[in-house]
């Protein structure tokens, strides 16, 4: 592709970008470009479902999770995964967990059903821990209108006020595999319900290497649980600071041992202190509705870690805060289907060089690249 389209259509994005801000917010568009030929293609046929999960690990290999055939149309977007096949050249799912290269080549794919273990009903986010293995979060269905804490939990209409309990959730659970695939180790069980170990559709995932431990956005309970990584044995948990949270997706520790946390539909991040003390919170475009403005975090990757990435599915941003003050100062992206915009962007991740990784979920289904300008 030519070198002079590669710059016009940089300047597109970063217009679009601009005309798209939030309103009430001062947020220009931070100095990042596209890659739009990053990844290179798949393997002929192959293609990818609603991507739940972007990390990033010491090699600068980029790791994701999709739900593939279950967030696809069969008849019209996979016919060569059906039985019998109604397509002669395409398409079908790739395999759930990909890891591609810092040039975008495919160099690993494992994952899926049918393999000795739980793999999750659908997968939430992923992580690497210190010694290159891969975690993903077993997310599940989000639960039924009128289940589970926070709203909608009251009755009306004749209805009562406390609804039945709910069943044990299908997926409450985190895996561990090596990085070639191989299964490592489960963290609870599907229909496991109760005690203080009990998980319910964890939508994310972060290691703290030093302290070897693992933590989960333990969404279904709307906290932050923390287990031994090395055993997987329960250790401690904490609920939100003030009002409860809404919708945690998201619990992710920092260099110097601060855990963010993103309540997704409150707009939110709260910070605490490993052992869950309270530090600060604030809001990121407080007057999203929907399904929120605080879907995933990623730190950048300068010694003091001095930016927070914010994955905004909702208003279709990646908003970039000063991780001090937690304002913000720029975002990327805008709404839409071209490169270096978003539909649903719900995954962010930072590699060694400044360079910025996005997936998108629901219908976006899309692993992007961000360039940071020098």
């Amino acid at each position: 592709m030519p070198r002079n389209y590669l710059a016009v259509a940089s300047a597109l994005t970063l217009a679009a970008a601009v005309g798209c801000g939030y309103a009430g917010q001062r947020a220009p568009t931070a100095a990042y470009d596209v890659d739009p030929l990053w990844p290179q293609p798949l393997p002929r046929g192959w293609i990818l479902g609603s991507v739940t999960g972007v990390t990033v690990d010491g090699s600068d290999h980029i790791w994701l999770v999709h739900r593939g055939a279950a967030s696809m149309t069969a008849r019209t977007e996979i016919g060569l995964g059906t039985d019998p096949k109604t397509a002669e050249t395409c398409c079908e799912p790739a395999p759930p967990v990909l890891e591609f290269d810092a040039q975008g080549r495919l160099v690993g794919r494992w994952g899926g059903p049918g393999q000795g273990y739980d793999w999750p009903l659908s997968p939430g986010g992923l992580a690497v821990d210190g010694s290159g293995n891969i975690w993903i979060a077993a997310a599940g269905a989000p639960a039924p209108a009128g289940r589970g804490r926070g709203r909608g939990t009251g009755g009306r209409g004749g209805e009562p006020a406390t609804p039945p309990p709910a069943p044990p959730p299908s997926d409450a659970h985190v895996l561990q595999f090596a990085r070639d695939g191989k299964f490592l180790r489960q963290i609870g069980r599907p229909g496991e319900a109760g005690g203080q170990a009990a998980l319910n559709r964890p939508s994310g995932v972060d290691v703290d290497a030093s302290a070897n431990e693992l933590y989960v956005a333990d969404t279904g309970n709307n906290r932050v649980v923390v287990f031994d990584a090395g055993t997987g044995a329960y250790k401690r948990h904490w609920m939100a600071n003030g009002e409860p949270f809404r919708s945690v997706t998201c619990a992710s520790v920092s260099a110097d041992g601060l855990v963010y946390v993103c309540d997704r539909a409150a707009n939110r991040i709260q910070v605490f202190r490993a052992d869950g003390t309270f530090v600060k919170e604030a809001k990121v475009a407080a007057e999203t509705g929907g399904s929120g403005a605080v879907w995933d975090i990623a730190f950048s990757r300068d010694r003091d870690q001095t930016q927070l990435f914010v994955a905004d599915g909702q208003n279709q941003k990646v908003w970039l805060l000063n991780r001090d003050t937690l304002e913000v100062t720029g975002s990327v992206g805008a709404g839409g289907r071209w490169p270096g915009h978003f539909y649903a962007v719900g995954s962010v991740a930072v590699d060694s060089a400044g360079n910025l990784y996005t997936g998108e979920t629901l219908e976006g289904k899309r692993l992007q690249k961000f360039v940071g300008r020098r």
